[in-house]
């Protein structure tokens, strides 16, 4: 059905699957000749609006090129288990989606960051005490055991900084970690967080790169900072604000995935 109902739409399927984080969902008014369908309706789920996540799978195209946008995600504080969690991604693998630009709002933890800055993830630590692969194993998109060793590709990562350079975006470089949420971190856990390495900290994203990864998909990843993690911010955490300043730094972020998708696209072999 997924697989009919793009190729009606796009007449191919688009290499590219963009997911959109909390606070940046007006990257959509980029697309093109675009046809916006809901979750509900494509695969019998629903999305929590309230935080931002609309719900819906977009089909357009960016400059001429086709790619579908996922306007909302799932997370495990919402209470879904990992037949859940793979779902929604799995179902784009095996129609041959072959890219993944996975985006988020985080908070910073490195403090030469700033809220409003665009964070490149180089690698993760996954903190939820949860994988997305637990469970049978899809054999027709991947192999069991997952080799996570270059989770984000070091290619698409080398492409995009150029971009950034090119287009004067500055572009932080760190390592992120996913929380369970939803309460928000505790000084203490932020503390433990940065002696690990970490430089942002979010509730999402990490499962998706693992089930993308494990179906062969290739993986680039951004974060907006958001505000900065508890003890480093000098203001109670809100969501209101990670979705502020979602909506201030979508224009830089917009100039550095429209010329990714567009670059991708252009050259053979990548």
């Amino acid at each position: 059905m997924l697989q009919d109902i793009i190729i009606d739409k796009l007449g191919t399927i688009p290499d590219t699957l963009i997911i959109l984080g909390s606070g940046i969902n007006d990257f959509v008014k980029q697309l093109t000749d675009k046809e916006s369908l809901s979750y509900k309706a494509l695969f019998d789920i629903d999305s929590d609006a309230s935080i931002g996540h609309a719900g819906y799978l977009h089909l357009g195209y960016l400059h001429s090129i086709p790619i579908l946008v996922m306007e909302g995600r799932k997370h495990y504080y919402e209470g879904v288990n990992d037949d859940e969690m793979r779902f929604l991604l799995q179902s784009f693998a095996a129609v041959g989606v072959k890219n993944l630009i996975v985006t988020n709002a985080c908070g910073g933890m490195n403090e030469s960051f700033q809220p409003g800055d665009i964070m490149l993830i180089e690698d993760h630590i996954n903190m939820m005490g949860r994988n997305p692969l637990v469970g049978r194993n899809n054999d027709q998109l991947g192999e069991r055991f997952v080799d996570m060793t270059e989770p984000y590709d070091i290619e698409f990562r080398e492409i995009i900084k150029d971009i950034a350079y090119q287009e004067d975006v500055p572009l932080q470089k760190g390592i992120y970690v996913s929380y369970l949420g939803p309460s928000y971190e505790t000084k203490a856990e932020i503390r433990a967080f940065r002696m690990l390495g970490g430089d942002a900290v979010g509730m999402s994203t990490v499962p998706e790169v693992i089930i993308a990864r494990h179906a062969g998909m290739r993986v680039l990843g951004l974060s907006i900072i958001t505000n900065m993690s508890t003890g480093l911010s000098q203001n109670k955490l809100s969501h209101n604000e990670v979705l502020e300043m979602g909506r201030q730094a979508l224009e830089r972020l917009s100039i550095l995935l429209v010329e990714f998708v567009e670059r991708i696209s252009n050259h053979e072999g990548l």
